[in-house]
């Protein structure tokens, strides 16, 4: 298995695309039941199968990643075959951007002395997906990129 197994929840909300992956492989809800009963092996390696084929098609869709802790921002922006990733830490006594009101200090302050920025591009370590499947497992967020496009125009200001 490439990635994890997604959860029951997951699966219940996916019920009607597991039914069609199911269908495509030539098991009806009668065969299902019996391999379920009989051969576990057999239906985990299909439910292994359909959370890969899921957790690949959120992956290949991945574009913005946010990882916020206390005192940084880590801001990713997953591109073919690179990742450009922008670090915001602040170094404020006190400070957590976990809170709502600190987060927004940041948004209006975003020149403030006590904010440093550095940013980088690199190529994948490893393969795309499977990157960016480390990042989630360490507890980045998928977004709309929203944050890092606002934060790359501080960082590279149009030149006239």
């Amino acid at each position: 298995m490439k990635y994890h197994l997604l959860s029951k929840e997951q699966f219940e909300e996916l019920h009607q695309e597991f039914a069609t992956y199911l269908a495509s492989n030539g098991i009806d809800n009668k065969l299902w039941d019996r391999v379920k009963d009989k051969n576990k092996k057999k239906a985990m390696a299909h439910l292994e199968k359909f959370s890969d084929i899921v957790w690949e098609k959120i992956l290949d869709k991945t574009e913005f990643l946010e990882h916020h802790s206390k005192d940084s921002i880590n801001l990713f922006h997953c591109l073919k075959d690179t990742i450009k990733r922008i670090v915001i830490r602040i170094d404020k006594e006190g400070f957590d951007l976990s809170k709502k009101s600190d987060f927004e200090w940041f948004i209006n302050n975003s020149s403030d002395k006590s904010i440093e920025y550095f940013k980088g591009e690199k190529a994948y370590k490893d393969s795309r997906n499977q990157d960016i499947y480390q990042l989630i497992l360490h507890g980045s967020q998928l977004t709309d990129g929203q944050l890092f496009k606002s934060v790359s125009k501080i960082l590279d200001p149009v030149k006239k």
